[in-house]
This record gives structure tokens, C-alpha cells and sequence, in this order.
């Protein structure tokens, strides 16, 4: 994909208002479902302290602050934290949310869990790079800490590949994707065109290397997390070729850190 920019996460056009006209909106009928089995499995004890990492608008973080944890936001989008701190304060919410990047995460062992929700992770330049996130959330959780990951699973992708989708928005805006898919990275490349009604339009590119669960556990042992258990959705079901999502738990290993 010649036009591919590297650091598409870093791109404010993408990561604003933009953003929700390609944001499935089924997801979102979803979070409720999704914040009930994440709480169950994670088990913190009242006012627990969680760090939802690439917390975008805060889609998550908010509902779990309603619920008593005491939560952190950490993103890159500016965009996206000022609605999240708007949606937040209207909601009389204490959530701390700010503004970096998930390599660098200025806490040391102050988090019972760290979540990264929908294909945060592994959207950066290269493994060595994805390397620094599990580095830096072992630094910043405590020991015996926990670590969620829902990502898209490798295997449902490449079984049900399509080189090109749209849709079309109830405005008539219409929402393009092509897609090329580099075997030997094992790295989704996509290209992302919206057309407005009025036949203006705008191109945004991004890409996710889609590890698969023995690639991740190993990554997280390096980083001093132990892979606990590995799922194919938020129901709990067993991970599979036919799963959609691969979430993934892994906890911080008691003593010293490494990383």
C-alpha cells in the first residue's frame, strides 16, 4: 500500500470526528455486555484502581468509574480525551484521563489491572515497538496485577478475508475499505475512503499486525506477565478459527520486575 503512513495512530484527522463514521456502531450496543463480563473476570475489589490504556473517548473508562473503580485514561488523541473529560464531568465522574503515549505510561505499580479494548494494541511501527507497551504496563501494575487484551483474532480474519467492503450511513455518506494483507508480517494494511453526499472526500490508511495467542504469550513472559487464559469473545466462549476477537489475560508475575 504505497500511501500507508506508519504512524497512523498519531494522525488527529483519523482519531476525531472521523473516527465515528467507521466505528462499528454495533461495538457500541455492545459495551454494557462487555464492561459486565470484563468486571466478573478481572474480580477487583471495590475501588480498585484501572488503567484503560488507548481509552479513545472513554467508552469503556466510563462505565467503569460508574461502577466504583477508581480509573485512569491514557491516549494519544486530544480530540478524543476532551469528550471523554466532557462526557465524564456531565456525568459526575472522577476520571483522570490524559494525554501520552502507551510506550511510555508514567506509573510505577499503581494499577490492580490494565486494559487495552478493541485492537489497541499492536497498531504501532513494528513488534519491537509493541514490545514497549507489555514493558510498560508491567512497570505500571502491581504485582499480581492483571492485564486484559481484546484484539482481533488472526485466524477469523484470514479465513473470511475480504479485499474490499463499504457501507452506507443513513446520511448517504459512504464508508470504503480495501485491504491488503502482508502474509509474511502478518500485518493487515487497509485503506479507508469516506465520501461524503455532496461527493467530497477524505483517505486515511492504518494498520494492525494480528499476532497470534503463542506470539503474544511469549511477548508478555519477555515483559514479566504470564499468559493466563485466552477467549474467542466476551461470552467466555472457547478461542477458535471461527472467533471473531481473541482477548487475552495474562497477570503480573509477584517480585522483581523484568523489562
Amino acid at each position: 500500500m504505497d500511501d500507508f503512513n506508519p504512524r497512523w495512530y498519531a494522525d488527529p484527522r483519523l482519531h476525531g470526528d472521523d473516527y465515528f463514521l467507521v466505528f462499528p456502531p454495533a461495538v457500541l450496543e455492545q459495551t454494557a455486555s462487555q464492561v459486565e463480563w470484563l468486571v466478573s473476570l478481572l474480580e477487583l475489589a471495590a475501588g480498585a484502581r484501572v488503567l484503560d490504556l488507548a481509552c479513545g473517548w472513554g467508552r469503556i473508562a466510563l462505565p467503569l468509574a460508574q461502577r466504583g473503580f477508581r480509573v485512569t485514561g491514557l491516549d494519544l488523541s486530544e480530540a478524543f480525551l476532551a469528550r471523554a473529560r466532557q462526557d465524564a464531568q456531565g456525568a459526575g465522574l472522577d476520571i483522570d484521563f490524559r494525554h501520552g503515549d502507551m510506550r511510555q505510561i508514567p506509573f510505577v505499580e499503581e494499577f490492580d489491572a490494565v486494559i487495552m479494548m478493541w485492537t489497541a494494541f499492536a497498531a504501532l511501527e513494528s513488534d519491537e515497538e509493541d514490545q514497549k507497551v507489555l514493558n510498560a504496563v508491567a512497570h505500571a501494575l502491581r504485582p499480581g496485577g492483571r492485564f486484559f487484551i481484546d484484539q482481533a483474532s488472526r485466524e477469523s480474519i484470514i479465513r473470511n478475508y475480504r479485499g474490499r467492503d463499504w457501507w452506507e450511513r443513513e446520511d448517504g455518506t459512504l464508508v470504503l475499505h480495501e485491504r491488503e494483507f502482508n502474509l509474511l508480517e502478518s500485518r493487515n494494511y487497509v485503506r479507508m475512503t469516506i465520501i461524503e453526499p455532496d461527493g467530497s472526500r477524505r483517505v486515511y490508511t492504518h494498520a494492525i499486525r494480528l499476532y497470534t495467542p503463542r506470539e503474544l504469550a511469549g511477548m508478555l513472559e519477555r515483559a514479566g506477565l504470564r499468559f493466563r487464559q485466552v477467549w474467542g469473545g466476551f461470552d467466555g466462549q472457547d478461542y477458535s478459527l471461527d472467533s471473531r476477537r481473541m482477548i487475552v489475560l495474562a497477570k503480573k508475575a509477584p517480585g522483581p520486575e523484568r523489562g
